[in-house]
């Protein structure tokens, strides 16, 4: 049994410890997910005419972020409401089915924006994320809220990956780094991100690179790199990469992406060009009054999809990550109430449930039965790094407004 003394010496040693213990794992890995330095990048993309002043712009004027002299009020909502988006209970799981060929057109929805998309008997990958946290640390940041519905190995081989921008909850190195064994394809992407594909051992063979409204063939369907209204940034620079929706035609079908924007009236113009589109893909969650003209709201994704000349709303960017402050299932109620009053036709599929967009289901409501965590459950208890995780939101705030 050991002295008081020698138990009061170790009990200081490991409270001692503990930081560097924490950070240590916080900065795991961290400078490898961070992707491309920004020096590497410069030589890839100066050439384009969206690029100027040592970064990428959008067609509008776009903040990330509402004026700075809301960032506090940002913060305390962090602090106070940032477990208003959790679910109220267990998120049903579908077993993805996967044929053999590929469909005409069929889409399974695999949490988040992922999703596999069968067109014209091509297959298409679009923003893969696989990984437990959307964050460069394996201790902060977003964790999933429900498992992957499928294995990335046992996905079928596809003719293309598609990714919209280089954020974590888009990009996600560990998914890269299995779909390099696992898959073949090329990996399309808008411009800058093919240096974080190099960095991190994709070959050469495997990377095309696209300015808005660049294209690329793959098996019989047309890739178009669209215009949306975002940022990029992987935490220390912002908008080095360009970012972008994607617009896949094959010889009978044409689905639209929009990976994660906010509104912008470059959507009339996309299904004016490359439209009318058999299925629409469209971020509904993730909404903020704070960053309203970086991310849309549900009516807002209503309204593009009508200027998309969609048929069939496929809503992604909701349900696996809590990443905003509105309830879980907000952002697919008030979507449904938008296609009420416009006769939208919308599909709302549980994650790893494929849907036959040419025959779709009857509307299952899955979502309610779920349900929103109830204010009175909310946790406001403060773990260990919460003092650091503070401190970056500040950080990420402050570059949001610079």
């Amino acid at each position: 049994m050991p002295s008081p003394k020698l138990h009061r010496a170790a009990l200081t040693a490991a409270a001692l410890a503990w930081p560097v213990t924490f950070v240590t794992r916080a900065a795991w890995g961290l400078p490898r997910a961070l992707g491309a330095h920004r020096r590497r990048l410069r030589p890839v993309v100066a050439g384009s005419p969206h690029f100027s002043d040592g970064k990428f712009h959008n067609t509008l004027e776009t903040p990330a972020l509402a004026p700075a002299n809301t960032r506090d009020g940002l913060l305390r909502q962090w602090h106070d409401e940032r477990h208003v988006g959790l679910p109220g209970g267990p998120i049903p799981l579908a077993r993805p089915e996967m044929p053999e060929e590929a469909a005409e057109l069929a889409v399974t929805w695999l949490g988040h924006a992922s999703a596999l998309l069968e067109i014209d008997g091509q297959r298409v990958l679009v923003d893969p994320v696989w990984g437990f946290r959307v964050s460069p640390s394996p201790v902060f940041g977003p964790t999933r809220l429900h498992p992957v519905p499928v294995a990335l190995d046992e996905l079928p081989q596809v003719d293309a990956v598609l990714v919209s921008h280089d954020h974590y909850d888009h990009l996600d190195l560990p998914t890269v780094e299995a779909l390099l064994t696992t898959q073949t394809a090329p990996f399309v992407v808008p411009l800058g991100i093919g240096e974080h594909l190099r960095k991190w051992g994709v070959p050469e063979k495997r990377i095309v690179e696209l300015d808005w409204d660049g294209e690329h063939n793959v098996g019989g369907l047309t890739l178009t790199c669209t215009e949306a209204r975002h940022f990029s940034g992987r935490y220390f620079y912002r908008d080095t990469t360009l970012w972008a929706s994607w617009a896949i035609a094959g010889p009978r079908h044409r689905v639209f992406f929009g990976g994660d924007t906010g509104y912008t009236p470059a959507f009339a113009g996309t299904g004016a060009r490359l439209g009318p589109f058999d299925l629409t893909l469209l971020p509904v969650g993730a909404y903020n009054d704070a960053w309203h003209a970086i991310h849309m709201d549900p009516e807002e994704a209503m309204r593009a999809h009508g200027d998309l000349g969609g048929r069939v709303l496929l809503p992604i960017h909701w349900a696996t990550f809590n990443l905003a402050f509105h309830r879980w299932a907000e952002p697919v109620q008030r979507l449904l109430a938008a296609a009420d009053r416009t006769g939208a036709q919308v599909v709302v599929p549980r994650p790893g449930q494929r849907i036959d967009v040419l025959d779709p289901p009857e509307l299952e409501d899955w979502w309610t039965a779920v349900g929103s965590l109830p204010p009175e459950e909310h946790v406001h208890t403060q773990g260990p790094g919460s003092a650091l995780l503070v401190r970056a939101a500040t950080r990420l705030l402050r570059l949001g407004n610079s």
